[in-house]
């Protein structure tokens, strides 16, 4: 394999939309250079291209996504929208906890009860919410689309003010004159326009193509205040809109709103010092308020503290080990349970220089095709932060900073049809710089006698993007399209009506209670379907079978009153915990054959040698006066292992069981133990030095 193969891999064009960019490519190759040279033409394609990009957006909401969120950051963005549009920062966990929470949920309370709150920062879903309050929250990303190509435009016109009102001798040899504005808005937007990555990002729930919007709306309006403040011309409504973006960035992503802020500082200080006024300061930083205080207030709704982090608190209580998901360096980093096989496979001594090293040059690789589709044709980027005016060094030093800023995060986050979707988030700059940069290309060319002029080479440049889908970066997105079984993992024709719908799945849980606010539960195949049931009054229950053909069918449960049935909890059935402290705990299949289901929580060490604990909760009502049989098995990895076992009711151990336990003892049931009648809350604390796992818990009536 040649490094172009694995850059740019080619694989030829099997499915109609393929077929079809290829068509498109050798079109544009014909016609676009002309097209270009016609002020008209050029005038009625700048209209046009915001609407081609949304139309593009919406046509692979259906093709590619098949009418709904794909991943499963994707679908818990979803869950989070359709919060904020009910006017809330999290919703009311029915029944037993575990019966709604899973990954991405972190616990809160509202109005006093039971919650769960999405750990995303709530920028992007504040926007989503919008589609739910009118009905169509699959429209969000193509009006995202419309308003990245009118932005992407708008940094293009920017470089061409920057580069006209230049004196340097380079650029008097032609490029200034070798394209109009017009024209270079035309081709950025072009880019915009046939760029698949941004087709993903402005399709699936994710915060990329809102956060892109945002920066490259900084960026233009940021240059606008500074431009005015040199001229003497408007700067307080130029600043309080891209402070308004800059704030919005942050409460979206933030460290993509910390390379922003460094770009800003920059470009203020070295563009005009001493000249920025007073109320131009006052007007950004006023803009900025109001989702800084949306970001602070849903942190502070999700964790009890406003300078909490919600991610931070459910990575601390849900995976391990300890401080695992955190923005630096060092030992320790990288979550086992989330990502364990990214964790084993690339970080084995830690997130040190050379492992962060090879993340971004993981993101960089991916991203040379998101960007074009063309890997070759990324050195167009290249060429137009090179060129020496301010506005191209300052597009140019975003994008260098925004890599700088995700390089202490372990995770690459790459996948297929996202593409680096770390970066994506300065792909509108890099469109921008890239017209600039098939304008120099044509200037210097056409300073040697070659018949290469600014039209020509910026269509053959989109050309060239259709044709790198066609016969390349398309695979990518043909994948998304056919992975978990091709389509979403629920189907909103199914949402429930006035019946219980249980959900097996992370992704088909976010959607159905997204789609189905509080008429949803997840399916674990023991008591906790029961209880859950129980809970909400007994309605008619279905299960939703993906795996089926996305089909309903009817959950029976016993009707005998449930004090007088045995019930069985299986220990995975209760991640996420509590708490944890010292140890962290996962759901695992590393138990011997004697456990039910073939799966146990697992316990693991966080690093101390004395061991550590989880703490679980239990619903007490339903469990009150009964027996509690623990199970408990060890991982067929590890040798002997201590464990402790305790029941705590209302803030009081009732019940401790230590012991040891290997593999060759298979599964053991510990001595059972009465549960307090009077008991409000119930918990199960559960640890020792790791490899112990708790398979299930049995109750039983008291004899």
């Amino acid at each position: 394999m040649t490094v172009l193969d694995y850059v740019w891999p080619f694989t030829s064009p099997d499915e109609p939309v393929r077929v079809g960019a290829l068509v498109a490519s050798v079109v544009t190759l014909t016609l676009l250079a002309r097209a270009l040279r016609s002020e008209p033409a050029v005038r009625w394609l700048l209209r046009a291209a915001p609407f081609a990009a949304a139309l593009l957006s919406f046509g692979y909401v259906h093709f590619y996504l098949r009418g709904g969120p794909r991943i499963i950051d994707a679908t818990a963005y979803f869950l989070e929208a359709r919060t904020l549009a009910s006017g809330a920062f999290a919703f009311p966990l029915s029944g037993p906890d575990t019966a709604s929470l899973g990954r991405f949920l972190v616990r809160t309370s509202l109005a006093g009860q039971p919650a769960a709150s999405v750990i995303f920062p709530p920028g992007y879903p504040a926007v989503l919410a919008l589609g739910f309050v009118v009905g169509a929250p699959l429209l969000v990303g193509p009006a995202l689309a419309f308003g990245l190509t009118l932005v992407t435009g708008a940094l293009a016109r920017l470089l061409h003010r920057s580069v006209t009102a230049a004196s340097r001798a380079e650029l008097s040899r032609g490029l200034a004159s070798s394209v109009s504005e017009d024209q270079l808005a035309l081709v950025a937007s072009l880019f915009s326009v046939v760029c698949a990555a941004l087709r993903y990002h402005t399709a699936d729930t994710m915060s990329h193509g809102w956060a892109a919007l945002c920066f490259g709306t900084a960026l233009v309006l940021g240059a606008r205040a500074l431009d005015g403040a040199s001229t003497g011309g408007p700067t307080l409504l130029a600043a309080a809109v891209a402070g308004l973006a800059s704030g919005w960035l942050f409460a979206t992503r933030p460290p993509s709103s910390l390379a922003l802020a460094v770009t800003l500082l920059v470009a203020a200080a070295g563009w005009l010092p001493g000249k920025l006024t007073a109320r131009a300061l006052g007007a950004f930083a006023l803009g900025a308020l109001p989702p800084v205080a949306l970001y602070l207030g849903y942190q502070d709704a999700a964790t009890g503290s406003l300078t909490g982090n919600a991610q931070l608190s459910y990575y601390a209580a849900s995976d391990g080990p300890a401080e695992c998901f955190r923005y630096g360096f060092g030992t320790g980093i990288g979550c086992l349970g989330e990502h364990g096989s990214f964790v084993a496979a690339n970080l084995p001594g830690g997130y040190d220089a050379l492992a962060a090293l090879k993340t971004t040059l993981r993101r960089a690789v991916q991203h040379l095709s998101d960007v074009h589709g063309f890997a070759p044709l990324f050195p167009l980027v290249v060429a137009g932060a090179l060129v020496p005016v301010r506005a191209a060094r300052m597009l140019g030093l975003a994008v260098l900073a925004l890599v700088l800023a995700y390089a202490p995060f372990y995770f690459d986050g790459n996948f297929p049809g996202g593409g680096a979707r770390m970066f994506a988030d300065v792909l509108p700059l890099e469109h921008a710089l890239a017209a600039l940069g098939a304008a120099r290309v044509a200037a210097s060319h056409s300073a040697r006698r070659v018949s290469l002029d600014a039209p020509r080479t910026g269509g053959l440049a989109v050309a060239l993007s259709l044709f790198g889908f066609a016969v390349s970066t398309g695979a990518e997105h043909a994948q998304l399209r056919d992975r978990d079984g091709g389509r979403p993992m629920f189907e909103p024709r199914l949402a429930p009506r006035e019946t219980l719908l249980f959900v097996g799945t992370d992704h088909g849980f976010n959607l159905a209670a997204a789609y189905a606010p509080g008429a949803v539960a997840r399916h674990h195949g023991d008591a906790l379907d029961r209880l859950a049931w129980e809970a909400r009054g007994r309605p008619p229950a279905l299960l939703y079978q993906y795996e089926s053909g996305a089909t309903l069918a009817p959950l029976a449960f016993d009707p005998s009153p449930t004090d007088l049935l045995p019930l069985v909890i299986e220990g995975e059935s209760l991640w996420p915990p509590l708490r944890q402290d010292g140890a962290w705990a996962w759901p695992s299949y590393d138990v011997p054959e004697c456990s039910s289901s073939r799966r146990a929580l697992l316990l693991r060490a966080s690093g101390s040698a004395s061991g550590g604990a989880v703490t679980l909760r239990l619903p007490a009502e339903p469990l009150r006066g009964r027996q509690l049989t623990p199970r408990l098995t060890a991982s067929v990895e590890t040798g002997p292992r201590a464990y402790f076992v305790e029941l705590i009711a209302d803030g009081f151990e009732t019940r401790a069981w230590h012991g040891e336990l290997s593999p060759g003892r298979g599964c053991e049931a510990l001595a059972p133990a009465t549960i307090p009648s009077s008991a409000e809350a119930l918990e199960l604390r559960f640890g020792g030095v790791g490899g112990v796992a708790l398979d299930a818990l049995a109750f039983s009536e008291t004899r």
